[in-house]
């Protein structure tokens, strides 16, 4: 394959736009080919024709079609991902995927082996592992100046929640805003999880309650190598959008506070005061967006394993719904439970 891959995208949502501006303009050798969404709207279409994308459709079949794509960014709704999966797979394309692949683990199994039979590279959107601030913390624990990892702590708090109609079919909490976390205390841990307890409440909106999930909830993690973690959700933090990860190990800690804006601090006889952190997650992780679709791009130019594959995207799922089921039951619930149901 040439040194440029040449992307075809599906779904215009508010993180397929970003994938597509990457894409056409911010990431060395990505080239935007095509653009599918089955509800494209004609500000979508002009928007396209900006970015100069020479295909452009409401039927994602024409991506898949195309001899001319390399590689797919699946970026629609959650219940597409596993389908379209197996049908690029089938067509011969290398593919990334938004998380989560699907809410059901035979079909998530049935994406992952299509991929396997194909030989081709799937990569999953957990781009919290690219963010500057945790990537730093990794090599840190990777090159052993933490020592022995023994506790991680993770905060993730959204600015504002989602409607109650969200809620109801993203999988709720655990599945669609805790799975981030649980990615990154894996990548932060270096060892897979094998215990989950998990307590939540609604202490927000109490329409949440309604749709059957929590708005607020604290998770605690046994890892295989005896590491323990604590993860932290919130769906409203008044302040912004709270994105936090502490390491601590045998030999230090590392600690990623907040992204702010500028880091000026102006104190005066009133007080210490500081910018509020960026807003949410398109602006928080900006600049992760951009180095997991390079990572994507040098992944499928080299030939090399993704960083962040299929089997990372299982693992995560398995232990969203090791914690839903605790929270449910009341008591730890081992990751082999779920893996077996």
């Amino acid at each position: 394959m040439a040194d440029v891959v040449r992307i075809g995208l599906i779904g215009l949502g508010r993180i397929g736009k970003i994938h597509a501006e990457n894409s056409a303009r911010r990431v060395p050798g990505a080239w935007l080919e095509g653009i599918a969404d089955i509800a494209l709207q004609q500000e979508q279409l002009s928007w396209a024709e900006g970015l100069g994308v020479r295909l452009i459709s409401r039927d994602p079949r024409d991506i898949l079609k195309d001899p001319s794509i390399d590689a797919v960014l699946i970026c629609s709704a959650t219940h597409t991902h596993a389908d379209l999966i197996i049908a690029a797979a089938a067509a011969g394309k290398h593919i990334f995927c938004e998380k989560p692949i699907d809410l059901s683990v035979p079909r998530v199994k049935a994406a992952l082996a299509a991929v396997k039979q194909a030989g081709l590279i799937l990569q999953i959107g957990f781009n919290r592992r690219f963010d500057h601030n945790f990537t730093r913390i990794r090599e840190l624990t990777r090159a052993g100046d933490l020592g022995a990892v023994q506790l991680i702590k993770i905060t993730s708090r959204d600015p504002a929640p989602p409607p109650p109609v969200y809620v109801a079919s993203s999988g709720g909490l655990f599945m669609d805003m805790m799975i981030h976390d649980f990615d990154m205390a894996r990548f932060q841990a270096g060892s897979e999880i094998t215990q989950v307890y998990a307590a939540g409440a609604v202490l927000i909106d109490p329409e949440i309650g309604k749709a059957g999930d929590v708005d607020t909830a604290i998770v605690t993690l046994t890892f295989a190598n005896g590491a323990l973690g604590v993860i932290d959700n919130s769906r409203q933090a008044v302040y912004g959008y709270d994105q936090r990860v502490e390491v601590f190990g045998s030999k230090g800690v590392a600690v990623a506070e907040n992204d702010l804006p500028n880091q000026v601090r102006v104190s005066t006889a009133a007080g210490v005061t500081e910018e509020k952190p960026l807003y949410f997650f398109l602006e928080r992780y900006k600049e992760a967006y951009i180095a997991e679709l390079a990572s994507f791009v040098d992944a499928v130019v080299q030939h090399t394993p993704p960083k962040v594959s299929g089997e990372d995207g299982l693992e995560n799922m398995y232990a969203a719904l090791a914690a839903g089921k605790s929270l449910k039951e009341k008591r730890a619930v081992f990751i082999d439970e779920v893996r077996s149901e």
